[in-house]
Order: structure tokens, then C-alpha cells, then sequence
């Protein structure tokens, strides 16, 4: 949403609008609450605001956003509230977790969880495949809450949250809202096909994917249908949302722009030159998305050009999981083990790690680190410089989802219905 100026170090240009926490904020107000020493938020880099826009997205409030511009720290995530960590689904946070990590908790579901976890307000939540949605205490892993729907929910469909509110949907195509701190139900609607996608949110709507071709935009309040659109084919991935636009990938083999105001086609359907499954990433003004032919592309959504297409030149490699960014480089990971980075820039090759056993569940990038958690139950850290594997960590089962990075603390469920969290036990005893 951000206006282009030269360099990630000129001060940026203020957007009218600023939407955060189901809440839009407006910019005579933005100065007095990002303000520095008096130096209003007009006056910073883009690359901070951009990191504080992050943390918004991530789930902090604008004052907090705020305190964190004022005390100089921009890059401590306190919520993961989407299962791609925000809203542009970049699958990103800033900080870099404690180079030694110890199993802080452990915690036990009654079946497999093959979605991510989310983080936010003290709470992790998780679902698992027989319809169970469960909140465990983010410091110690104690049980909160349960709410068994009798279903089942979908392998990568997981939870999402906004303000006080959780939203996830079945395979029966129900789509559930809950109260994040006691789990009793709020409302619940139908769509027209079972939910194979996690949800977005914009502007307290909640947007719901549907493998019945379509996208709903529910009232997060109660429910109520504010506009249906027809992507003329299923859609298997979540919704990835940047300013007053949702991207969607298709299993009709383009990437869809919506406008989130109405509903509509905000342009012309971007042809990918074959189905996905896999959930767009959004930095600036250019969308990423693999499919699962083995491409990956990159697109200017303001423009609707291809930028460029990667392909492995040596064997065609299959994409179904979603990958994850930076303003420098993608990573993505293939079913055949490869797991590479490509830079957002040239579309150039840049570094492959080849995974023992394939990994189900999409990359995280957490600062100066790649997280995969792989089919054979391994746990691995990355450098994001050049792909050496720094750390990794043995389960019995197997890892189906994806990590959720929070307040330097890592979140993982397997297939086992296990819980873990991984912190710093030195930073523990520090804290008290």
C-alpha cells in the first residue's frame, strides 16, 4: 500500500489508510502515535515502516506498534495469528530465535494436527484432523480450552485470528468462529464445498476459501454474507491479502486479484500455465506464487506482468506447499527434497538444500534463518545467507505442518498430536 520512493532508506509517503487489528486508522492521526524523539513516521525509512507494518499484521496493535517504533524495537513478534504469519502470507517474521533451543513444553492433542499452530494474547491454538480446535497457555502448555465440531478439518487447514476471534473451516464446507478466550462457539455459516484453505481477514470481514470455486467474505462480527466471488474452479489455498486486494491461486491454473471492497475481478485472472494449490506471497508490489508443474512465478500486480519464471533446469520439480519471502529471496520446497532460493529480484537461482525425506509443510523465514519441518519428523535450521543447515531437532512422528514463530519461541505440532514449544531456557531464568 506503501507510495515508491527511491531506496529502502528514503523517508516513505504516509498511506491514507492504515488497517490494523480489524480497525482502520487514518494518517492526520499517524504521527502522534509513530513518533520518535517528535520525528513523526513520515520522516522514517521505508524499510522500518515496513517491518512495523509487519508487526501490525502480525497481530499487534497500533499503540504497540507505536511503543515499539519509540523504544527502537521493530523486530519481536509477539503474535502469529495466520497460519503464513501475516497477511501478505509471506511466511516471515524478523527475529532471529536464540541460537540454542531447548523444549520449553510439551503439550498432547487427541489426534494428528497437520495445520499450523497460531500464537497470539498467551494463547496457542491448533486443530487437529478429527475436528478438534484446542487452546494451550503460550508460556507453560497448559490446556485452555477444547471444541470438538465432530468433523474433520483438512491436511494445512489451520486456524486464523482476529482481535478475540477464531476462524477456521471444515471438509463438510461449515466455517466455525470462536471466542479465542473461552472457545464457545459465536456463529458458524456453509459454503459450497469443503474448506481445503486457512482464512484472511480484511477490514472485519473474514474471507473463506472454498473448494466449490468460490471465496466468501463473511462479517467477522456475526456471520453475515457480504459478497461471494466465482474463481470458476477449486480453490485449495488460503487467501493472501495485500492493501484493498486478495490473491488467490487456482486449480484453473491462474492467479486470481480481488477487490476486497466489492468482490469483483480486480483485473484479469494472471495466467500461471498450470493448476496450484499453493498460497501466494505478497512483498510490495509483487505476488509470488509455484504451481504444481514445477514453476515459480513472479508477477507485478499493479501491472499484471510476469516478471519471471524459475524452473529447475535439470529436473522438473513439484510444488504443494506454499513458499515464503523476503525483499530478497524466495524459498520454496518441492516434493522431490529441494528445497532452493530464488531471488525476488532476477528470478535467478541462488542455493539448494536436499531434504533427507520431502517436507509437506511450507518454509518459514525467521530473520537470518529458514525453518523446514520435514516429512521424516526433522526439525531444521538454515542459513537464509547460503542454505547450511545450522540445527536440527528428531521426532518419532512426522511433521505435517509448518512452524509459528513467536516472542523468540518456536511452535510446532506433528502427526502425533504433539505439541512443542522451543525457547531459550537461559532467556526463561532471565525473565523470571
Amino acid at each position: 500500500a506503501l507510495q515508491k520512493n527511491q531506496g529502502d532508506e528514503q523517508p516513505i509517503i504516509v498511506p491514507a489508510t492504515l488497517a490494523s487489528g480489524g480497525r482502520t486508522f487514518h494518517r492526520q492521526n499517524l504521527p502522534s502515535l509513530f513518533s520518535k524523539g517528535g520525528r513523526p513516521v513520515t520522516a522514517i525509512s521505508r524499510r522500518k515502516f515496513t517491518k512495523l507494518l509487519s508487526a501490525a499484521a502480525g497481530g499487534l496493535t497500533l499503540g504497540a506498534v507505536a511503543s515499539k517504533l519509540a523504544s527502537g524495537k521493530t523486530t519481536e513478534q509477539t503474535n502469529w495469528l495466520l497460519p503464513r504469519g501475516d497477511a501478505g502470507s509471506t511466511g516471515r517474521t524478523e527475529q532471529t530465535l536464540p541460537e540454542k533451543l531447548d523444549v520449553l513444553w510439551e503439550a498432547k492433542a487427541g489426534e494428528a494436527i497437520e495445520g499450523s499452530l497460531v500464537v497470539g494474547d498467551g494463547r496457542v491454538i491448533g486443530a487437529d484432523v478429527m475436528g478438534k480446535v484446542y487452546a494451550f497457555d503460550e508460556k507453560s502448555g497448559d490446556p485452555l480450552w477444547t471444541r470438538d465440531f465432530g468433523t474433520g478439518f483438512l491436511t494445512g487447514v489451520a486456524p486464523a485470528v482476529s482481535g478475540n476471534t477464531v476462524v477456521i473451516g471444515d471438509y463438510e464446507g461449515n466455517v466455525f468462529a470462536l471466542d479465542a478466550k473461552t472457545g464457545e462457539e459465536r456463529w458458524r455459516k456453509t459454503t459450497d464445498g469443503e474448506v481445503a484453505g486457512s482464512d484472511g481477514f480484511y477490514e472485519g470481514n473474514v474471507l473463506v476459501p472454498s473448494s466449490g470455486c468460490s471465496l466468501y467474505s463473511f462479517a467477522l462480527e456475526d456471520g453475515e454474507l457480504k459478497w461471494t466471488y466465482d474463481a470458476n474452479d477449486q480453490i485449495r489455498c488460503s487467501p493472501t491479502v495485500a492493501g484493498d486486494r486478495t490473491f488467490l491461486g487456482g486449480c484453473d491454473g491462474n492467479l486470481h486479484v480481488i477487490d476486497l471492497k466489492t468482490g469483483k475481478a480486480a483485473s484479469e485472472p494472471l495466467p500461471l500455465g498450470g493448476p496450484t494449490g499453493s498460497t501466494p506471497s505478497v512483498i510490495g508490489t509483487s505476488a509470488f506464487v509455484p504451481i504444481m508443474d514445477g514453476d515459480v512465478l513472479a508477477f507485478d500486480f499493479k501491472t499484471g506482468k510476469q516478471l519471471w519464471r524459475y524452473r529447475d533446469p535439470d529436473r522438473s520439480q513439484e510444488y504443494r506447499n506454499s513458499p515464503a519471502a523476503t525483499e530478497d529471496l524466495v524459498i520454496v520446497s518441492s516434493q522431490f527434497k529441494q528445497v532452493d532460493a530464488i531471488s525476488t529480484k532476477t528470478g535467478e537461482h541462488q542455493w539448494r538444500y536436499t531434504l533427507k525425506r520431502r517436507a509437506e509443510a511450507s518454509p518459514v523465514i525467521a530473520g537470518e534463518d529458514v525453518w523446514l519441518a520435514a516429512s521424516d519428523g526433522r526439525l531444521i535450521r538454515l542459513s537464509l545467507t547460503d542454505g547450511t543447515e545450522k540445527w536440527t531437532y528428531e521426532v518419532r512422528g512426522s511433521f505435517i505442518a509448518s512452524p509459528a514463530i513467536a516472542n523468540e519461541r518456536l511452535y510446532i505440532a506433528d502427526d502425533d498430536g504433539v505439541i512443542r514449544c522451543f525457547g531459550s531456557k537461559t532467556q526463561v531464568k532471565k525473565q523470571g
